[in-house]
This record gives C-alpha cells, sequence and structure tokens, in this order.
C-alpha cells in the first residue's frame, strides 16, 4: 500500500497507520478513504494528495 502525501503541508496518509484520530481505521487504503476525507493538518481534499517517494 503506497503512502501518500499532501501537496500543500507535507502530511504524509500512511495505510498502514490509517488516521484513526478521524475515524480511519489501520489497513485503509487511500482510494477507499471516504470522498469526504481530508488532509487533518491543513483540511484540503485527496484530490491535493500525491504519492510519496
Amino acid at each position: 500500500m503506497a503512502k501518500m502525501v499532501c501537496s500543500v503541508c507535507g502530511y504524509v496518509y500512511d495505510p498502514e497507520a490509517g488516521d484513526p484520530d478521524n475515524g480511519i481505521a489501520p489497513g485503509t487504503r487511500f482510494e477507499d478513504l471516504p470522498e469526504d476525507y481530508v488532509c487533518p493538518i491543513c483540511g484540503v481534499g485527496t484530490e491535493m494528495f500525491e504519492a510519496a517517494e
């Protein structure tokens, strides 16, 4: 599972860790995030995330 990085603030979404503080269970792929998921740091939508290098 690939990590994704927010192009605005640099937050890294790691699917192995998920985002438990925002209701996203560990093991949740980026593609499976809810449509209304936003970056927990800056609030932008998933369209602003890019594959981490």
